[in-house]
């Protein structure tokens, strides 16, 4: 992805090559903030309100302040405004600021999108799952475990991705120690039998994700039942289908797991009907 603009508290829009944070924000010392990734579809944002109460919430749970909406809605409308492009990725950042200074910051970025997604999307993707090591009652009875939180502490969620690539796979899906499937590392996981739709419950501490919500709704509305529960890996490599969700991706079907070929092997149904349903609501927006 290109940078396309950045803006920031204090200074607003600034030049991307830029320097906007300093070297003691608790962004940067301990990954201490929290972030939200959007989709902008035709100049807007998509699910935004959405995306900025989980923002909020995030920010809260990490123990920072309150998100600054109005700062965050001007940063937000100039940074894709000098963008300048009508589909493109908007990421949000709520800092702490300076390690001695009270005053939060915001920061907006706004970036191309990914070239090759419509591309990989129809070949689908290649999944491996990968034990997180604990088990789930402890991650959702654990509130300092920041389960569902999206702050920027998020080394593990790239070193998934990196192991996922170094065993030839696209992905990753975290499972607990049990073998519970979870979620990916920076998307809601799926999978179909037949015209029944498949996914972990929020109960099991993973992200709610704005397209997961998303992706409920729009299968009610084509009539396609959603069950969401607590189900084992074995499960999810002996469905029709699986695909992942996620606001830059969308719907990105998978047609193998840990080396199992998912039903036909191809890219399925339920799943480019759902992202068509997607594309449709987002221009509706």
């Amino acid at each position: 992805m290109t940078l396309l603009a950045v803006a920031t508290s204090g200074q607003g829009l600034v030049d991307p090559a830029t320097p906007v944070l300093h070297a003691d924000n608790g962004a940067v010392l301990r990954g201490r903030a929290a972030f939200e990734t959007v989709r902008v579809y035709a100049g807007q944002p998509f699910r935004y309100d959405e995306h900025l109460s989980r923002l909020n919430e995030s920010s809260l749970r990490i123990g920072l302040p309150a998100v600054d909406r109005a700062e965050v809605d001007s940063l937000t409308a100039d940074a894709i405004h000098a963008a300048g492009r009508d589909d493109a990725v908007l990421r949000l950042y709520w800092t702490p600021g300076r390690e001695h200074d009270s005053e939060p910051q915001a920061l907006v970025l706004v970036s191309s999108l990914p070239a090759d997604l419509d591309q990989t999307r129809a070949r689908g993707v290649k999944l491996i799952s990968l034990a997180l090591g604990f088990d789930t009652d402890l991650r959702a009875t654990s509130p300092w475990l920041l389960a569902g939180v999206k702050s920027t502490s998020y080394a593990v969620n790239m070193a998934a991705e990196a192991e996922a690539h170094r065993r030839g796979a696209d992905d990753a899906i975290f499972v607990d120690r049990d073998g519970h499937v979870l979620e990916c590392p920076v998307s809601n996981i799926w999978w179909c039998y037949g015209q029944t739709l498949e996914t972990p419950s929020l109960e099991l501490a993973i992200l709610a994700g704005v397209t997961r919500a998303e992706v409920v709704r729009l299968a009610a509305d084509a009539g396609i039942e959603v069950v969401e529960g607590v189900w084992d890996i074995e499960r999810l490599r002996a469905a029709d289908e699986v695909f992942t969700s996620s606001s830059v991706r969308e719907l990105m079907p998978a047609i193998a797991v840990d080396g199992h070929s998912i039903g036909t092997g191809e890219p399925g149904p339920v799943a480019a009907r759902l992202h068509s349903s997607l594309r449709r609501a987002a221009l509706e927006n």
